[in-house]
């Protein structure tokens, strides 16, 4: 039975109803001897106690998607084959260009949200340059099948959840796609393909979206395994115009650090609260050596690049979460890079799907005009760049993302 289905769900609302019916029933009619009677209370107590918290877990997982499935929560499920050492630009020396054509069959997607606005599809992909084997998710714009657009290709940006968590989370508690819908139609945000990956690929860890020789290669699997299976089953955009990648949480800091690391697969990136020094994720993969920080902080890969990327980083976040982020990563770019920060005051909420639910429509608005797809230059409503301040701070601090946090908690 799975996880988040509506079998498994509903088979615990019954059991919370009968745990709390059977004290109710039998709590004075018990016989036999009093230690007896003794247990089978207290087996009953804690039946529904029990009972009522896998349900409240059930129903907090399906409404945040942290865990996908059984050998997510339980840490049991790996999705890595091998991990060959792939060398800097994660390719082994593979030139993409003359590997055959990849083939996909695709079903539809089963969950919250997936049945909404037109539906969301689902396949396995096996990475034939990371050795990665894990599913995708894939929505199609309202313009895809409309006759007007049958030669027409379409941008694309993949989506990245925070860890835990589910790559259905953009669609069932997001709403990505519902939200764009409308938009979409009435020509206000780009007809964008929307792809969601699997990053929870080894048990137990955050990947930091990064390639570790004989671990993972979490980088090739979402920066060339799946833009490739995109362009070779859609009328996708080739990269890097047209591409750009977005994420939350631990999915922003993976986000901002694909883009910066790879100009020439991506042209933007949306980080929603993210951080730059994967030492914030203290599972991450990334953060077990300080060469892994600095191979994987996009700050250090900013202020490192001999030539800055053309690329432009759309950073939200709140004072300690985010923010002071996205304004070292303003402060270290250089022409053509470009950095948009948005403060967000503490009073819009925490740490949460519900802070970074509204901003999906100003970030894609903003994508819509940086892939030049629509009006460059228009900021997106709802946007509030924030003055950006670093207090003098060092090279270290913005690394971390911890520059002038006073300065900013001053500001709110």
């Amino acid at each position: 039975m799975s996880l988040t289905g509506t079998p498994f769900l509903y088979t615990l609302i019954v059991l919370s109803v009968v745990a709390v019916a059977l004290p109710l029933g039998l709590w004075s009619r018990l016989r036999g001897p009093k230690a007896l009677r003794a247990a089978a209370r207290v087996l009953m107590l804690l039946f529904a106690q029990g009972t009522a918290v896998a349900l409240v877990f059930v129903l907090v997982n399906n409404a945040n998607n942290l865990y996908d499935t059984w050998d997510d929560l339980l840490g049991t499920g790996s999705h890595v084959r091998q991990a060959a050492d792939l060398g800097p630009d994660g390719t082994g020396g593979v030139e993409l260009s003359r590997l055959p054509r990849v083939r996909q069959e695709f079903s539809p997607a089963q969950g919250p949200g997936m049945h909404a606005a037109g539906g969301v599809r689902v396949t396995q992909l096996e990475g034939r340059v990371s050795g990665v084997n894990a599913e995708v998710y894939v929505w199609l714009p309202p313009q895809y099948d409309q006759p007007a657009y049958r030669t027409h290709r379409f941008p694309v940006v993949e989506l990245l959840p925070g860890y835990p968590g589910s790559a259905k989370s953009w669609f069932g508690t997001l709403k990505v796609h519902e939200q764009l819908l409308p938009l979409m139609r009435e020509g206000k945000v780009a007809p964008f393909i929307l792809v969601a990956p699997r990053t929870t690929l080894l048990p137990g860890v955050d990947t930091g979206c990064a390639n570790i020789p004989g671990t993972v290669n979490a980088d090739s699997w979402l920066s060339l395994d799946v833009p490739r299976m995109v362009v070779d089953n859609f009328r996708a955009q080739s990269a890097p115009q047209g591409w750009a990648v977005a994420g939350y949480s631990a999915g922003a800091h993976c986000a901002a650090k694909l883009a910066v690391a790879h100009p020439d697969r991506y042209r933007a990136a949306v980080s929603l609260s993210g951080y730059n020094d994967p030492i914030a994720e203290r599972t991450s993969l990334a953060a077990q050596s300080r060469a892994l920080r600095a191979q994987n902080n996009p700050y250090v890969l900013l202020r490192r690049a001999a030539t800055p990327p053309p690329v432009a980083l759309y950073v939200s976040g709140q004072p300690g979460d985010g923010y002071e982020a996205g304004v070292a990563l303003l402060k270290e770019a250089k022409a053509p890079t470009s950095v948009h920060v948005v403060f967000l005051p503490r009073s819009a909420g925490g740490h949460t799907m519900a802070l970074w639910r509204p901003q999906v429509v100003p970030a894609f608005t903003w994508l819509t005009a940086q892939l030049g797809q629509g009006h460059p230059g228009r900021e997106p409503k709802g946007a509030a760049p924030h003055a950006p301040s670093n207090g003098g701070a060092r090279h270290a601090a913005l690394a971390s993302g911890t520059a002038s946090r006073e300065g900013a908690a001053r500001r709110r």
